[in-house]
Order: structure tokens, then C-alpha cells, then sequence
């Protein structure tokens, strides 16, 4: 999932077909003796305009944030990575590539009417269909759903998906192979259900207000565009009465000094992020209000390997090696960022991965190099690199450019121009090739390298660097048949070590997750993949 701004799994392949339900906590747990508010409307800063409410046309936590109040998956993950049943009450699977899903039989549509297999079935030949053109076309096949990749490129027709309704409130679920972290995968917001009459009656206009219906606690009641949307509770909702909250608005607000201000004056509840530049100030002053998290995501500067300069890995490593990462980390950002020379992350989904061998190197040796490598490209003082960097707007973006650019011209003699455009707007240059170099962050969809690490595969829906190296591939594709943790570790590093040398994307730095919190705000509680939701979160009694 992209990052406009800035779920735990247990990995390990199961061995034993039966009941798939976990112990779980399906809503806001209120301890006792809170004294809760009388009126329960929370405000959360979003960051800017959602491109759309559609889960199949989308990518990034500014829609998802959105759309995971507004629809139920049949599943969830928990805090402690467990699988928690959400529309599915049940599941059991024969050797992992047969998966069986009871729907809970009062599952139904915020207006009333049922939510069966079909509509599964039907929204996610929908998502991998080469029509509807969805980023996350690629997911599906990812997941190793029968003929789900085949689909998406075109060679099979939508109904050999493998994916069937055996009746109404049966689904069935065909895979090509054991994937250990199918369920978890299953949780993703593109995997929810969509409802086919209602896309089919209004097209492009079904997710208005006026129009849409969703299978989730929240439901859409007013968008105005660029200034906020607002949810009610969805009475419908199968597990409504575990619900607190009864409104929520989300803002688009993309200036985090305006973030900031807001929240100060008492006009939001959560803000999107916390600013650079005033963090330690904020730290000092708000104490428990601010809260730094950990996240599974990387900031990266992603390069179109199709044109010039950045058709030459030489180019593209150059820039890579000549980056002073830790005191963009430490200092650029400094809320406890860590430099990030790996695409995934240091440890994720029970693997420790390592950084490439020159990142070791004294400073001065790597940008020696780097002059090397650039020169041998045809780069030269006679012949300066100059390119475009794309950034949304965000002030944060603003001060990692200046600061990246910076360091590029004095150890390299380098121009990078600056230039930012609004998020939908920079979202559709990425996926039209109409760049250089972009910046770009993902946040893991699950704990494993796999999320970060396909978005590089050949024709994969999230390539827009149009990377493509089939020996990549081919160790992506051992990986995902890996038959245990340590094996699949070993593939994920001849992955990331391919990565370390034809850079097809700069890492910056590893996440954190910031935001400023009401006191008043109970059950925060975002996980690793920096999700938090509004069903979760409840409103103590307070003064103003």
C-alpha cells in the first residue's frame, strides 16, 4: 500500500485442515468504569483527497484509511497477528490450496439486503479484471489465487478465477500452492466486497453518498470535496453493537503546519502526522499526546527505468551510494526514522535481512564509487546528470528533497529539479511513465518481504518503475514455494541483494508512524502496518 505521507502474521505454513476461528476482539473494548462521552463523534485528519472510494480503483492509506471503516472483508488480523473472522464466521482448508469460507448468515449491506459468495466472487474478478485497470490487479495472483495472474494480463477469461459459491453463504477458495500468508492477505482492503447491481446501475458515480452501499460498521453520508467526508454508523452492521462511535469526518488536509494548528484549536481528534520541524517542540509540550509508533514501510525515491538517465543501472546505483542515509534519518527527520538501504525492511515476517555490502563502506569510498560508476555511464563534469524529482505536495517531501538534492550536487556535482504536484495528480504521472524519479513510500499490506519485494516484479499492477529482470522474478517465485521460514529468508535476501545493485528505487529511511492524539481518545491502538479503525476507538467523557 502507498503512503501518501508518511498485521502481524504467524508465517509458517499450516499443516492441519480444520475450523479457522482465532480468539479475537471485534470492536471497541471500553475498560470498565470509563466514563464515556455523550456525544461520540470523532475528527481525524486524512491528508489529503481520497483519488476515489472504490477499493479496486485505489492505493494508498489516504482511500484505505476510508474504505476499511466503510467495508468488511471476511477476515482481519489482530494486534498479536491472529486472524480475526469478520463476514466469514468460519473456514477450513484441505493441504492450504483449498480454502472453504461460511459467511455469517446476517451479513448484510448497509440496506439490508444480503451479502453472499457471489458477490466475492463477482468483486474480485472485478479487481483482477484488465478493465477495471485496478493497481491492485496484481494482488490476487500474488496471493496465488488459481489463474488470478493470468487473468490480470489478459491470457484467461474472468470466469477461471478460482473462486467459486458453492451456495449463498459458501465460498470457495482455489490456490496453485501453499501460501503462508494467505489469510493475512486476505485482510487486505482490496478484498472486500463490492456490490455488482449498484456499479452496474451508477458506473463510475456508485461510491456517492446518495448511492453507495457498504458491508462495513460506517457508512458514507456526505463528501464535499477538498474540505471533508463524514460516516454514521451503519445500524446494519452485523457487529454494530460493539460499535462507540457514531460520526466520524475525515479531512484532507495535506499542510501539516494547518494538521497542527487544528488540532491545537480543538478541531481534530487525530492528526494525519506531526511535522518535521516541530516535533521536538510538540514532544516537549504535548508529552502523551504524541505517538510515535513503529511502522513496516520504506520512503524511496522510485526511477523510470525505461528512459534515460535511469535506463542504466550504473546511473541509478550512483545515486544510491552517494546519499548520506543516516543523517537523513537521524537529522532530515529525527522522530526515530532509520536510514533504510533495503527496499523491505530489516526484519519483517520472522526473517533478518542485510544490507548490501557497500553500504559498510567509509562515506568518502562509496562516493568514490559513485563518481566512478556515474563517469562510466558518460557523466562527467563536462557532462552533468540532470533529471527531474516529483514530490506531493507535503512539507515534509519539500525538506527530503532539498536535502537529498543537496547532497547529490556536492558529492556528485548532480541536479535534481524539484517539482510537486497534488497527490491524485502525482498518482496517475507514476502509473502514465511520465517521470524521472518520484517519490514514493509503501506500507506493508502483511508482515512479509513479498509485499514490498513484488511491487518489482515484471508486470506487476504496482511496477511503475517498469523494472524487469527475470532472475528477480524467478527468485519471487521460489520464494513463494519456499517450504519454511529460514528457506524463504534465503530468496528474500538474493532479492534484495539484486535490488542493492540495479536500484531500481532509492531507499531513504524506514518508518515511523506519528500523530497527535486526544487525551480523550480511547482505544488507539494502530499496528505495525499503521492501521487504526474507528470502530476500535471510543470517546471518554471530557471537558469543551
Amino acid at each position: 500500500m502507498k503512503s501518501h505521507a508518511l498485521t502481524r502474521i504467524a508465517l509458517g505454513l499450516l499443516t492441519i485442515s480444520g475450523l479457522g476461528i482465532s480468539t479475537f476482539s471485534l470492536a471497541a473494548n471500553v475498560p470498565q468504569g470509563t466514563e464515556l462521552a455523550a456525544r461520540q463523534e470523532l475528527v481525524r485528519n486524512n491528508g489529503s483527497e481520497p483519488a476515489s472510494l472504490d477499493p479496486h480503483k485505489v492505493e494508498s492509506d489516504v482511500e484505505f484509511n476510508i474504505i476499511s471503516d466503510l467495508f468488511d472483508g471476511l477476515v482481519a488480523v489482530n494486534l498479536d497477528g491472529s486472524i480475526e473472522p469478520r463476514l466469514a464466521q468460519a473456514w477450513e482448508n484441505k493441504d492450504n490450496t483449498v480454502w472453504v469460507f461460511h459467511l455469517r448468515p446476517n451479513a448484510t449491506w448497509s440496506d439490508g439486503t444480503a451479502i453472499t459468495a457471489k458477490d466475492f466472487v463477482w468483486s474480485w474478478q472485478r479487481l483482477v479484471d484488465p478493465k477495471t485497470a485496478s493497481p491492485y490487479a496484481s494482488y490476487p495472483g500474488n496471493m496465488h489465487i488459481q489463474n488470478a495472474r493470468e487473468i490480470a494480463l489478459g491470457e484467461k477469461p474472468l470466469d477461471t478465477l478460482g473462486v467459486k459459491a458453492v451456495d449463498d453463504n459458501t465460498l470457495e477458495i482455489r490456490l496453485t500452492q501453499p501460501n503462508a500468508a494467505f489469510l493475512a492477505m486476505l485482510a487486505h482492503p482490496s478484498m472486500v466486497p463490492v456490490d455488482k447491481i449498484l456499479i452496474s446501475r451508477f458506473a463510475e458515480k456508485w461510491t456517492k453518498p446518495e448511492h453507495i452501499v457498504t458491508s462495513g460498521p460506517y457508512k458514507l453520508s456526505e463528501w464535499v470535496v477538498n474540505e471533508k467526508i463524514i460516516a454514521q454508523r451503519n445500524t446494519r452492521y452485523w457487529n454494530n453493537k460493539a460499535t462507540v462511535i457514531n460520526t466520524v469526518t475525515y479531512l484532507p488536509i495535506s499542510s501539516e503546519t494547518a494538521d497542527v494548528n487544528r488540532y491545537k484549536a480543538g478541531e481534530i481528534d487525530i492528526t494525519n502526522t506531526i511535522p518535521v520541524n516541530q516535533f521536538a517542540q510538540l514532544k516537549a509540550s504535548m508529552g502523551s499526546q504524541v505517538s510515535v509508533l513503529p511502522l513496516l514501510s520504506t520512503y524511496y525515491y522510485e526511477l523510470n527505468t525505461t528512459r534515460a538517465p535511469f535506463n542504466d543501472a550504473r546511473v541509478r546505483r550512483a545515486l544510491n551510494m552517494a546519499l548520506d542515509k543516516d543523517i537523513i534519518a537521524e537529522k532530515v527527520m529525527g522522530q526515530g526514522q532509520r536510514p533504510a538501504w533495503l527496499i523491505s525492511q530489516p526484519e519483517i515476517g520472522g526473517v533478518t535481512l542485510k544490507a548490501p555490502d557497500y553500504t559498510s563502506w567509509p562515506r568518502e569510498k562509496r562516493i568514490e564509487e559513485a563518481r566512478k560508476l556515474l563517469n562510466d555511464a558518460g557523466y562527467n563534469d563536462a557532462h552533468p546528470l540532470s533529471f527531474n524529482l516529483l514530490y506531493n505536495t507535503m512539507e515534509t517531501h519539500q525538506r527530503l528533497a532539498i536535502a537529498v538534492s543537496s547532497m547529490w550536487k556536492k558529492n556528485l556535482g548532480v541536479e535534481a529539479k524539484l517539482q510537486n504536484q497534488e497527490w491524485k495528480t502525482m498518482l496517475d504521472t507514476m502509473h502514465t511513465g511520465n517521470f524521472d524519479a518520484v517519490r514514493y513510500a509503501w506500507i506493508a499490506d502483511y508482515d512479509d518481504a513479498a509485499t514490498f519485494l513484488n511491487n518489482f516484479r515484471t508486470g506487476d499492477s504496482e511496477n511503475t518503475s517498469k523494472y524487469s529482470n527475470p532472475a528477480y522474478d524467478e527468485v519471487l517465485h521460489n520464494a513463494a514455494k519456499a517450504k519454511d521460514v529460514a528457506e524463504r529468508g534465503r530468496y528474500y535476501q538474493q532479492a534484495e541483494d539484486m535490488l542493492a545493485q540495479d536500484v531500481p528505487a532509492i531507499p531513504l529511511y524506514h518508518y515511523v508512524r506519528t500523530h497527535l492524539v486526544k487525551p480523550w481518545v480511547g482505544g488507539f491502538e494502530p499496528d505495525r502496518l499503521g492501521r487504526f479503525y474507528t470502530k476500535d476507538l471510543y470517546i471518554k467523557k471530557h471537558e469543551g
